[in-house]
C-alpha cells in the first residue's frame, strides 16, 4: 500500500467499523445489588458506543478517521451525527435506519470509578455486510481498520475480510465478551482483549502475568499476530512469537472507566499506524486510557494529543 494513501494532510488515516450509541449515565456511591435501589446519583447524558468512542478518541489523537456505523432517525442520531462531524470525522458512511432507533446505553458508575452498563443496540443491529461493502474504498485505502463487536458479526468479518484482500492491519477490540470464530482472528494483527474477553475466547482465566501469557499463546496459535491484554489498574500483557512483557499501568485517581478500552484501542491505532514500536504504542495508549479514567462519560473523557504527549514528557519513567 502506497503511504500517500494511508494518510492525510499528514495524519494516518484510520476506518473504524462499529457501534454508535446514546450513554445515559447515572453517577452514584456504588452500584446497586440486585432488587436495591440507590438513591444518591448525578445524572448525565454522553455519546457513546464503542465504535464512536474509539473513532471519535482516534481523531482527537491526531488520526484522520473514516466512522461506519448506523443510526437512527431521532433526536439522539441528529445529536450524535453532529458531534462526529463537529470532531472532523467522515461521516459519509454513518447510515441513517428509517425504523429502528439509535442504540441507547444505561451506564452506572460508583465513586471508585467501576461500572456496569446495559445496552439496547438499537439501530447498530442494522449495521450489514451490504453496507459495509459501500465503505469499502474507506477501508481499502486506511492505515488500519478498527473494529469492535457491538454491530453483528457478519459485518463485522465483512470489513476484516476487505482489509485483509488489501493488506490493511486489522486492530480488533473483541468487547462486549463474546465467541468469536477463529477464521476472523486468523485475519487480525492486533487484538486487544480485557481478561474477561481474553478468557471468552480462550477459556482460561486471567488473573496474572503467567495466566495472561497461557491466553496469549493460545490466540497466537489461531492466528493473532499481536495480542495486548488489558489488566486495568495492573497495566498491559504483550505478547507476539518474538515477545512477551507485562508494561505497568499509570497510577490515577479513576472517576469513570467505561471508556478505557475504547480509548486504550483508539490510541494503540493511532501510534501504530505512525509506525512506532510495540512498546511505545502501548505506553501512549496506556497514557490515553490513564487520562480517560480521570473523566467522566465515554467520549467525553478522550484526550487531545497534546494532552498525552504532556501525560508522557512528565512521566518518563513510568
Amino acid at each position: 500500500m502506497k503511504q500517500e494513501e494511508t494518510r492525510f494532510d499528514g495524519r494516518p488515516r484510520l476506518c473504524v467499523v462499529g457501534s454508535a450509541n446514546t450513554d445515559l449515565i447515572i453517577k452514584a456511591s456504588r452500584l446497586p445489588r440486585p432488587g436495591e435501589t440507590v438513591c444518591d446519583g448525578a445524572f448525565s447524558i454522553a455519546a457513546g458506543g464503542k465504535g464512536a468512542n474509539q473513532a471519535v478518541a482516534a481523531q482527537r489523537l491526531g488520526a484522520a478517521v473514516s466512522l461506519v456505523a448506523t443510526l437512527g432517525q431521532d433526536a439522539f442520531g441528529d445529536q450524535a451525527l453532529q458531534l462526529y462531524e463537529a470532531e472532523g470525522i467522515d461521516v459519509r458512511f454513518v447510515a441513517r435506519h428509517a425504523s429502528a432507533a439509535t442504540g441507547v446505553a444505561f451506564i452506572l458508575v460508583d465513586d471508585k470509578g467501576e461500572n456496569s452498563i446495559v445496552a439496547a443496540a438499537g439501530a447498530n443491529a442494522h449495521t450489514t455486510p451490504a453496507w459495509v461493502d459501500q465503505a469499502a474504498a474507506a477501508i481499502r485505502t486506511a492505515g488500519a481498520l478498527v473494529l469492535q463487536l457491538e454491530i453483528p458479526l457478519p459485518a463485522v468479518i465483512r470489513a476484516a475480510e476487505i482489509a485483509a484482500e488489501n493488506k490493511v492491519p486489522v486492530i480488533l477490540n473483541p468487547a462486549p465478551a463474546a465467541a468469536v470464530p477463529d477464521s476472523l482472528l486468523a485475519m487480525v494483527d492486533t487484538l486487544t482483549p480485557n481478561e474477561w474477553e481474553a478468557q471468552a475466547l480462550t477459556d482460561l482465566a486471567v488473573k496474572d502475568d503467567d495466566s495472561a501469557h497461557r491466553a496469549a499463546q493460545k490466540l497466537l496459535a489461531k492466528g493473532v499476530r499481536t495480542v495486548i491484554i488489558t489488566l486495568g489498574s495492573r497495566g498491559a500483557w504483550l505478547e507476539t512469537h518474538d515477545q512477551a512483557e507485562h508494561i505497568p499501568a499509570f497510577a490515577v485517581q479513576a472517576q469513570d472507566t467505561t471508556a478505557a478500552g475504547d480509548v486504550f484501542t483508539a490510541a494503540l491505532a493511532v501510534a501504530l499506524t505512525e509506525k512506532r514500536t510495540l512498546g511505545q504504542a502501548v505506553r501512549f495508549a496506556s497514557a490515553a486510557a490513564a487520562i480517560s479514567v480521570t473523566r467522566l462519560g465515554a467520549q467525553p473523557s478522550a484526550p487531545e494529543r497534546k494532552q498525552v504527549e504532556k501525560w508522557l514528557a512528565e512521566r518518563p519513567k513510568g
